[in-house]
């Protein structure tokens, strides 16, 4: 079967779809199983509810972020094998998507009114990291989601014990950072200089106290 090479133009037309969908929640997903389908909801307080909507708003606009940053990065590669991978990770990143909109929605809540800001801004960093160079584009997905498996694990303590649902969607989101890291170390991601790491710890401090309450 013929590979077709897409234009710059049909690429472009390609991310408004891919951003269109982020943004609507009808991104494309591998269709696992949601992760608390089992789990029955637990009698919480109001502020309990309030506070797991919070947390999942924040994952959901994580991401968000996600989405952009690998739509970004596949935009701007210019090695296929890699552009694969991004798109691959996107698919992913994808089921992370609808499950914390689903979530977010059996809790009462909505998502963040800031999304798109959300998308724009990884958008453009995730095409820059492909234009620097693969390596750096795989460097920046690993450090990444080194960063988000942290992030993650620090909302699993902070969650409340009632909300056994939303535990379990972390918990599996958590392990498939995990790896989605180790696959980018494996494929040859360069190590991000300190000043980056902590730029992009800065950058996702405002958008989670940002997307806590709206």
């Amino acid at each position: 079967m013929t590979q077709r090479h897409y234009s710059f133009f049909d690429q472009l037309c390609l991310g408004i779809d891919q951003a269109l969908r982020a943004l609507s929640d009808t991104t494309k997903t591998t269709d696992r199983p949601y992760p608390a389908r089992n789990e029955t909801e637990s009698l919480m307080t109001l502020e309990q509810r309030k506070h797991s909507a919070a947390l999942m708003r924040i994952n959901h606009a994580g991401e968000v972020s996600a989405q952009a940053l690998y739509h970004g990065q596949g935009l701007a590669s210019r090695s296929e094998a890699v552009k694969q991978k991004m798109q691959q990770a996107a698919l992913e990143e994808g089921d992370h998507l609808a499950w914390c909109r689903t979530r977010l929605f059996e809790l009462g809540s909505h998502t963040s009114y800031l999304n798109p800001l959300w998308y724009v801004g990884s958008f453009t960093l995730g095409l820059t990291a492909g234009l620097v160079g693969d390596k750096w584009s795989l460097g920046f997905l690993a450090e990444t989601e080194h960063q988000v498996v942290k992030h993650l694990e620090g909302h699993l303590k902070i969650l409340s014990n009632q909300d056994h649902k939303s535990y379990k969607i972390l918990q599996q989101m958590q392990q498939d950072e995990a790896l989605h890291h180790d696959e980018a170390v494996k494929a040859g991601a360069a190590l991000l200089p300190t000043f980056i790491k902590k730029l992009m710890h800065f950058t996702s401090k405002i958008m989670v106290k940002t997307a806590y309450w709206f």
